[in-house]
């Protein structure tokens, strides 16, 4: 009886808008018109506009755009249905201040199951994430793993890239994961919902390289049986991700200046110019301003395309997130491949000695070189790739290499009572060569 009772109560509407109205969450329903039906006080406070203000109201007039951005469902036509989506994104309030929200969206269905709008809720992060930053508690952002100052740095620099569209330029060697960084500048923005291309401007042929950027019409060449649209044109509404522009020829840049000049081209072989809505993000392992000096680089591209620089440190400059990558890359693998397992301290500290030429990557696929050659759920410093466990450390102390005797690593952890990390330092070695001591030693008894 008392079970009726409370879903009786609940079932009444003021009820139920007394219930919803103290959620710690935001809560905001709209018809399939777009008529915002219910507002709630945490929805209120979020937004910084008032129930009065929103109710009855066309979301897209009442937030002067999209409230989900580009990835509105309601833009053009009513879908039949919506599952259960969640995303991240960030939002203006009404007092223009950037948000961060945990967005998760559900279609609403009336009693003959016919779909008849959504129900949101959401939850401001932003102040979290502020927290979690100045505490140094942040290990990922946006799908980057990393919790060194030079990480954090690069967060903040992505978080504050959200709210504009200019072009950004990401600086840094081969491996760093440049198009990740790119990826996530794309997904925290307004454009989030629109489409991200990217481009390898290396890797296309210099005489496709016109085609596949702006496209084409039918007959422009032979070949050109149908008219096609090329990368810049398919980024229309979302972000272009430029890689290796440096590789551009000096004509093909020229041409890149005029997009970012007048946001419009021409197809190859066509007349019309053709106009687009994009963020240009580029991107390479070369100084441009050093080719820029060399004339392989245009200067007035350079300054186009380096509004915003990002520089990506090596690994090597932030090997505390060494351990925080590996562990990130075991458990992917293990989502794959059902096979978990766990560094050793001695093949972290290898790890943790190593140089990195490959950086993130080369890390990458020694993690995954690992876990196919471990024999167990430990992997040992034998698991680990031939380059890592041959090459000398990098941290080494300065002058020339000592070769380890068994008197002297003895004397050494006497002294530092029983500590390889302390002997290995007495020693002026790096951990891991301590280690591969003391597996020379166990191969020879």
């Amino acid at each position: 009886m008392n079970l009726i009772k409370l879903e009786n109560i609940i079932a009444d509407k003021k009820n139920l808008e007394h219930v919803l109205d103290n959620l710690m969450e935001g809560i905001i329903a709209h018809d399939t018109n777009r008529n915002i039906l219910f507002f709630n006080r945490a929805a209120e406070s979020i937004t910084g506009y008032a129930k009065e203000e929103v109710i009855g109201k066309d979301c897209h007039q009442v937030f002067g755009s999209p409230f989900c951005g580009n990835r509105c469902s309601f833009c053009g036509e009513v879908p039949q249905s919506l599952t259960d989506i969640s995303y991240s994104m960030n939002i203006l309030n009404k007092a223009g201040e950037l948000r961060r929200i945990e967005m998760s969206v559900t279609g609403m269905i009336d009693e003959h199951g016919c779909f008849v709008g959504v129900l949101a809720a959401f939850r401001d992060t932003t102040d979290l994430i502020g927290l979690q930053t100045r505490l140094g508690e942040l290990t990922s952002f946006a799908g980057i793993v990393g919790a060194d100052h030079k990480m954090v740095q690069l967060f903040e620099q992505i978080r504050e890239l959200s709210n504009n569209d200019y072009p950004v330029h990401i600086f840094g060697e081969t491996g760093t994961g440049k198009e990740l960084v790119a990826a996530a500048i794309h997904n925290e923005s307004h454009r989030s919902g629109g489409p991200f291309v990217p481009v390898n401007c290396g890797a296309l042929p210099e005489g496709l390289l016109e085609s596949e950027l702006f496209g084409h019409v039918k007959g422009a060449f032979t070949g050109a049986i149908r008219d096609k649209k090329g990368r810049f044109e398919l980024a229309h509404g979302g972000t272009i991700f430029l890689d290796e522009v440096s590789e551009l020829p000096k004509p093909m840049q020229v041409k890149l200046l005029r997009v970012l000049q007048e946001a419009s081209f021409e197809r190859v072989g066509g007349e019309r110019p053709v106009s687009v809505n994009i963020r240009v993000i580029s991107a390479t392992n070369r100084d441009l301003k050093r080719e820029m000096k060399k004339q392989n680089f245009r200067e007035d591209l350079y300054y186009r395309l380096n509004v915003v620089p990002i520089y990506l440190p090596p690994l090597r400059e932030r090997k505390n997130d060494i351990p925080l990558l590996a562990a990130w890359f075991l458990d992917q693998a293990a989502k794959r491949s059902q096979k978990s397992a766990e560094l050793s301290p001695e093949a972290l500290a290898m790890l943790m000695d190593y140089s990195w030429p490959g950086n993130v990557r080369e890390l990458q696929n020694a993690i995954h070189f690992s876990l196919v050659k471990a024999k167990s759920s430990s992997i040992g410093p034998q698991d680990l790739p031939l380059e890592l466990r041959q090459r000398e450390p990098v941290n080494c102390r300065p002058g020339p290499s000592r070769k380890l005797d068994l008197e002297s690593v003895r004397a050494a952890l006497e002294k530092s009572g029983g500590n390889k990390s302390r002997a290995a330092k007495l020693l002026g070695v790096g951990r891991a060569t301590l280690y591969r001591f003391f597996d020379d030693i166990a191969d020879v008894s």
